[in-house]
């Protein structure tokens, strides 16, 4: 787990964490009075994929996942105004509701912090090597690759 003890390091939280996962720990690290924007998501277990039933999750992560998602976290703030970035992501097994990711970005306006939340979230999941084990209603399993 990251935390920045660099006040100038707009990264301030990452983690991959295999215990539930605290909205209020990720939105605290974002705090900043030079923000007038913060962007929140929430990531959650979800009853279907693909029109079928979703009974659990697993979610296994690379022993390099957290250094990844350091990569996807500097670029974020590299490529807009962040003064403050956050993300944790949950491994194991995960019941439907439970909550899986939560990322979270402050900037100077709200539309900056939107964006950069959103490619924040898409490049984890895209880029950071963690693979979720969807189990079915029917007792099929599929594997599906970075988050």
């Amino acid at each position: 787990m990251t935390h920045s003890p660099d006040p100038a390091d707009p990264v301030r939280l990452l983690a991959v964490r295999d215990t539930p996962l605290p909205l209020d720990e990720v939105y605290a690290a974002v705090g900043d009075d030079a923000a007038g924007g913060t962007a929140l998501f929430v990531g959650t277990v979800r009853d279907h994929d693909g029109g079928r039933p979703v009974t659990s999750l697993g979610y296994s992560a690379h022993p390099g996942a957290e250094a990844e998602l350091r990569r996807v976290a500097e670029k974020v703030a590299a490529d807009f105004p962040v003064r403050a970035l956050a993300a944790v992501h949950r491994t194991g097994l995960l019941a439907v509701g439970e909550v899986a990711v939560v990322a979270a970005v402050s900037c100077p306006h709200r539309a900056e912090a939107f964006a950069a939340c959103e490619r924040l979230v898409d490049d984890l999941k895209h880029q950071v090597p963690i693979w979720k084990h969807q189990v079915f209603a029917d007792g099929a399993e599929e594997w599906v690759g970075a988050c």
